[in-house]
């Protein structure tokens, strides 16, 4: 009797058990359908999540441009009205030009990159870097003196204050030497940001006496190796940069020479090295150096300008050597 009550409590011990297995069992999968459920159902809502996040990103981003370009075309109305009001030469007003983004051909300027468009027919364009050309064609043509606001393209720009698109502004003054040329544009930096006293506080340099004064190099004369010493140059932008003395020239200017201009105050930097005349005249006092200038606010530059070359030959010469440089 004893072994026979022995034998039920240990059948009634492995029946308990076994349901008790079968029950954990059943527990383990409902809990892992439940763990099933809340993870898809986390993985719905992450992805709901981001969904509303990309569409209210998306109505974010197009609301700012939205606001950005109504703030650029009530900037560009208020530049041009600016403009107007200051290009009044006599009784004759500049006249505003609108000329194309796209040409067949680019400029040989080796310091300036153009962005190119390919057509669906295979065609292939270049984005304007500037109105320059298509201006002074119409002024060939016969147009009094012109202005242009447009959008302009550059590759290989890009940073704090470059990028590859931005807004330029660009006018032709017949007849104008390089000190008309000089205040003409001093006088209208200082109307859009409606700061007068600009104009009369501002102060002028010569390219080669700011080099000497804040720099303490002669651009004229000195060599690579002074002007690599000048700003400091390790060997690996020694290297880099070569015996281009206008590449060392523009590196003292940007991190030696403009620093130095006062903050708050339009700096003058003319007559730029005859080497940096790109399209401008040389100065007939001075065949060293060209009818050329840049307008600095503090160490930025703002503006720049020159007396246009209107020598053929000298300007093909500049161009094969500008196209040369290229290749």
């Amino acid at each position: 009797a004893g072994l026979r009550a022995s034998e039920e409590a240990d059948k009634k011990l492995a029946d308990a058990a076994s349901g008790a297995e079968a029950e954990l069992a059943k527990a383990k999968d409902e809990a892992a359908g439940i763990l099933e459920q809340a993870r898809n159902r986390a993985n719905q809502m992450v992805e709901e999540a981001k969904n509303d996040a990309r569409q209210e990103g998306e109505r974010l981003i197009e609301a700012a441009r939205a606001e950005i370009d109504q703030e650029v075309n009530r900037a560009k109305e208020v530049l041009r009205g600016q403009v107007s009001a200051l290009v009044i030469s006599g009784a004759e007003q500049v006249l505003e030009v609108d000329t194309p983004a796209l040409s067949t051909a680019t400029g040989s300027d080796p310091n300036i990159e153009a962005l190119t468009v390919c057509t669906a027919t295979g065609g292939e364009y270049y984005l304007h870097t500037s109105p320059e050309f298509c201006m002074k064609r119409l002024l060939a043509d016969g147009y009094p003196d012109i202005f242009s606001i447009c959008r302009v393209y550059r590759d290989g720009e890009a940073g704090s204050r470059h990028l590859a698109e931005f807004t330029m502004l660009e006018w032709y003054r017949l007849g104008f030497g390089l000190s008309d040329m000089v205040a003409d544009t001093v006088q209208l930096i200082a109307a859009c940001l409606d700061q007068p006293t600009l104009v009369e506080n501002r102060v002028t340099y010569d390219y080669r006496a700011a080099f000497r004064r804040f720099a303490g190099v002669d651009p004229l004369d000195a060599g690579s190796d002074e002007l690599a010493a000048c700003c400091n140059a390790d060997d690996d932008l020694r290297a880099a940069i070569g015996e281009d003395r206008d590449a060392w020239l523009d590196l003292i200017l940007t991190t030696v020479v403009a620093p130095r201009f006062e903050p708050d105050q339009e700096t003058v930097l003319q007559h730029y090295p005859a080497s940096m005349a790109a399209l401008a005249r040389l100065c007939p006092g001075d065949p060293q150096v060209a009818d050329r200038f840049e307008i600095f606010i503090g160490e930025r530059e703002l503006a720049n300008g020159y007396v246009e070359l209107t020598d053929a030959a000298e300007q093909r010469r500049r161009f094969e050597q500008e196209t040369a440089l290229r290749q």
